[in-house]
């Protein structure tokens, strides 16, 4: 089958196209870049860097803006994914949701009206094991946004190898997911075998602490 692959940059749903890329094919990698970070279904934080992993893939890729408001964002998305199944002749698409109904079910909603199968691989995964598994096969995933107690800008730009300790405990102390599926912490994969043996270099970020929502979010601005 032909799956367009709903790409944010973050480690689920590379992952999730990683798993489908090896009984599948995959034509196109498809974007929704929101411009407020107050999105409900979209990953924010350096969205503008999946093009840059779409050509170490070697993947076409097609996006589209949107304002992030609550149901606009999902006719962005519609429109989006109507694109790719007549640029791409597509036949589903699949997302890295892990156990997040809202994100799953619209697009499940979104794919039947296209016509087009939904697959979500990740899906009701145990945490641990999913994140364990995808440092087994050579992820290297680096935190981008913290907004949860426990985690602070310090974690930011960590690997997430490096983090997973840290992770357990707080999980096991503040209940935090220990994937980050309810916003805890946001990732960005710089490595992996999709990148078929090159790795994105971050020469220079920025880092915006937001005290009053507890949060705060690592900025790449130049890469290699």
């Amino acid at each position: 089958m032909k799956i367009g692959a709903l790409i944010s940059g973050g480690k689920d749903s590379l992952f999730a196209l990683y798993l489908m890329k090896q009984k599948h094919n995959i034509p196109c990698i498809i974007t929704i870049k929101p411009l407020s970070d107050e999105s409900y279904m979209f990953h924010h934080p350096n969205i503008n860097l999946v093009k840059a992993q779409s050509k170490l893939m070697k993947i076409p890729y097609i996006e589209k803006t949107t304002k992030g408001k609550k149901e606009e964002e999902l006719n962005d998305l519609e429109l989006l994914i109507r694109q790719a199944k007549e640029k791409f002749n597509i036949d589903g698409i699949c997302s890295g949701a892990i156990q997040s109904n809202y994100q799953k079910t619209r697009i499940e909603t979104l794919a039947k009206k296209l016509q087009l199968k939904s697959f979500a691989p990740l899906w009701n995964k145990d945490p641990l094991k999913l994140l364990n598994q995808m440092l087994d096969n050579n992820f290297e995933i680096i935190i981008t946004s913290v907004a949860a107690q426990g985690l602070d800008a310090d974690f930011l730009g960590k690997n997430l190898r490096d983090i997973l300790p840290d992770l357990i405990k707080l999980n096991k102390k503040y209940k935090i997911h220990l994937a980050g599926e309810g916003g805890e912490f946001e990732t960005f994969v710089i490595a992996c075998p999709l990148f078929k043996g090159k790795k994105i270099l971050i020469k220079n970020y920025k880092i915006i602490t937001e005290k009053k929502q507890n949060s705060a979010r690592l900025i790449i601005k130049k890469w290699l």
